[in-house]
């Protein structure tokens, strides 16, 4: 088995070295456009070899797209007009509609799998890799009926090597829920990152100041803009709709906290502790 990696970042890095060591590729090769991230990832050993994009398609089983969404949308059709009938085509990204779309009609379809696999740090680039990344955390199919039942077993295998569970939805519905559960979470963090960045520059000891709460609340502020930017705008509508209604709750606390309404701050809080009934 040789699985090819098309971006050898956080995702693309951390499933090479895992796939590898765990024994589920002999061989893993990768595609690294930026020649200082290239010659990282061979001198880590993240993969075996850094080969072409050409080169790869033509020696891997497997071929993992791990890409900023953008680039994948038009980058999975082209691998798949070039691919023979027994190699597998997957992506990893964290917006699902318009890449499904752009291959909802390709005459090999059924040998593309959508995943996203829901595990990730603020951090990006070969040396952001790590091993055991996905262990434990889920990974989403998406209009996995699509898929040739053959190529759609092989992935799943290969996600049971990474300890991942599967859960299964279509491409519509992720977007939906991607929006809330980590696209709100990474504006929030990045506005409250520039809200502070502005304010820091009168008030000198804030970052003085800054305990662990805020630091685990602006991490995310860290993330790379090339991989946010194309997440955000395929899924514009989704992410306007949860700012929306986030924007409703912040402005009732600070209605609350402007007519100083005591109630309804502890109202606001109690409501908003129910989440510790499903994250624990």
């Amino acid at each position: 088995m040789t699985v090819g990696v098309i971006g050898l970042g956080l995702i693309g890095g951390s499933m090479a070295i895992d796939l590898r060591r765990r024994g589920f590729a002999d061989r893993v090769v990768g595609v690294e456009n930026d020649p200082v991230s290239a010659s990282a990832a061979e001198t880590m050993g993240l993969v075996d070899k850094v080969v072409d994009y050409d080169a790869c398609i033509g020696e891997s089983d497997i071929i993992v797209v791990a890409v900023p969404v953008g680039t994948a949308v038009k980058m999975v059709g082209d691998i798949m007009d070039k691919i023979a009938d027994e190699q597998i085509v997957i992506d990893v990204c964290s917006t699902k509609e318009q890449i499904n779309q752009a291959v909802q009609y390709h005459p090999r379809r059924a040998r593309f799998v959508s995943t996203h696999p829901m595990a990730g740090t603020e951090y990006s680039g070969p040396w952001a890799a790590q091993p055991g990344l996905f262990d434990g955390r889920a990974c989403i199919f998406c209009n996995s009926e699509e898929s040739s039942p053959k190529a759609l077993k092989t992935i799943e295998q290969m996600y049971g090597v990474l300890n991942m569970r599967p859960l299964y939805m279509n491409a519509s519905a992720h977007d939906v829920h991607t929006a809330y559960v980590s696209h709100i979470s990474h504006i929030t963090s990045f506005a409250l990152a520039l809200t502070v960045l502005d304010k820091e520059k009168d008030e000198k000891h804030i970052f003085d100041l800054a305990s662990g709460g805020f630091s685990s609340t602006v991490r995310l502020a860290k993330s790379n803009p090339d991989m946010w930017v194309p997440i955000l705008t395929q899924n514009r509508d989704n992410v306007l709709h949860v700012l929306d209604t986030y924007l409703e709750k912040m402005n009732e606390f600070r209605s609350a906290i402007d007519s100083f309404d005591e109630d309804k701050i502890r109202d606001l809080i109690l409501e908003a502790n129910r989440i510790k009934k499903i994250l624990r």
